[in-house]
């Protein structure tokens, strides 16, 4: 997200080439990313979501017709018999909740990454460029301190938890204000903030450094012009595949949820309970050993590496490139060029 100038230590901004960059144009600038993928992907993420959550099989081969009026009810709910408008305005439940975690979120990230860079750069700035070169130290520089934002960024954990709520769920937090909702959810709206910790600080490091990387790579900075759309969108595009890449096997919704699942099922089933399980004969504890024995992570993903290998963490990195990345590279691109017009601005 950030590169640096040749000639001496000043950070510079998303976009721009000289200067240090103003608050108002990171606020403004990642504001309107997150707005402009709130818009574009909110009810694309509705869908989807909907689609999750929905047990009953929604696809009947023999019966096209079936099929549509089963996509339909999931998709559309309580809308499904509404009129077109009354459709697409059912794809934005919670969009309350969405919006104030998505534009929070992407002006922390992408407007609070420059200020931690800044912060690094005055301290660490002359140490990195001695100890790895001056390009490659700036790079790193831009991905710690993305690793940093990254791992900040749990506190956002409950808009999101309620966004997906209300997106899934709606009756459970329909007529309730936001002060009861986290009255009486408590430290349950941060269920699995360890784990999103652990994904994001790889996963933000590999974003800004990738991001980084690119532009350095174009020359985006040495005559001091600002990028363009398509130097903004490929660096993006770089970032957000290293991101994604490198965040895969501790994905929210991979293999590390797995296993927390796992831990957490063995874990409830102490061997004092197994021995009171009428299952629990010696051939039932022989076939099935983990129901009858809590394990810990480490055991459990050790098992997983000896038995399928290391590509086991990497499964469905295609889907998810597909996925999440057009996503983060919209709003990656948009932040970039935004916080670097705005610079220009308001100058």
């Amino acid at each position: 997200m950030t590169t640096m100038s040749s000639d001496d230590d000043k950070p510079i901004g998303t976009s721009a080439i000289a200067g240090s960059p103003k608050s108002s144009a990171r606020i403004i600038g990642s504001a309107v990313a997150g707005v402009s993928e709130l818009a574009l992907f909110h009810p694309v993420d509705t869908v989807a979501k909907r689609l999750m959550a929905t047990e009953a099989q929604l696809i009947t081969i023999s019966s096209p017709s079936q099929t549509f009026v089963n996509l339909n009810g999931a998709i559309f709910r309580s809308a499904a018999l509404e009129g077109p408008l009354s459709k697409v305005t059912s794809l934005f439940p919670g969009v309350g909740f969405g919006a104030a975690y998505k534009i929070l979120q992407r002006i922390y990230k992408f407007g609070g990454q420059p200020v931690v860079l800044d912060r690094m750069t005055r301290l660490y700035g002359a140490e990195f460029d001695e100890r790895f070169g001056h390009k490659t130290g700036r790079t790193l520089l831009s991905a710690t301190s993305g690793s940093l934002i990254g791992i900040g960024e749990v506190a956002l954990l409950p808009l999101d938890a309620m966004k997906v709520k209300a997106q899934t769920a709606p009756e459970q937090i329909k007529g309730r204000g936001v002060v009861d909702i986290f009255r009486s959810e408590g430290l349950a709206l941060y269920r699995g903030a360890g784990l999103t910790a652990m994904r994001n600080a790889p996963g933000s490091f590999a974003l800004f450094g990738g991001n980084t990387a690119a532009k350095t790579f174009m020359g985006v900075g040495e005559a001091g012009q600002r990028a363009t759309w398509t130097q903004d969108a490929v660096a993006s595009c770089v970032g957000a595949t290293a991101s994604i890449t490198v965040a895969q096997p501790l994905g929210k919704s991979d293999i590390y949820e797995v296993i927390a699942s796992i831990v957490e099922r063995s874990s409830d089933r102490t061997p004092s309970r197994c021995d009171k399980d009428p299952r629990s004969s010696e051939a039932f504890r022989r076939e099935c050993p983990r129901l009858c024995s809590p394990e810990t992570g480490a055991s459990i993903f050790k098992r997983l590496i000896q038995n399928e290998g290391v590509g086991a963490l990497f499964k469905g990195l295609t889907p998810k490139l597909l996925v999440v990345g057009p996503k983060l590279v919209f709003s990656f691109t948009i932040a970039q060029h935004m916080i670097g017009y705005f610079e220009q601005a308001l100058k």
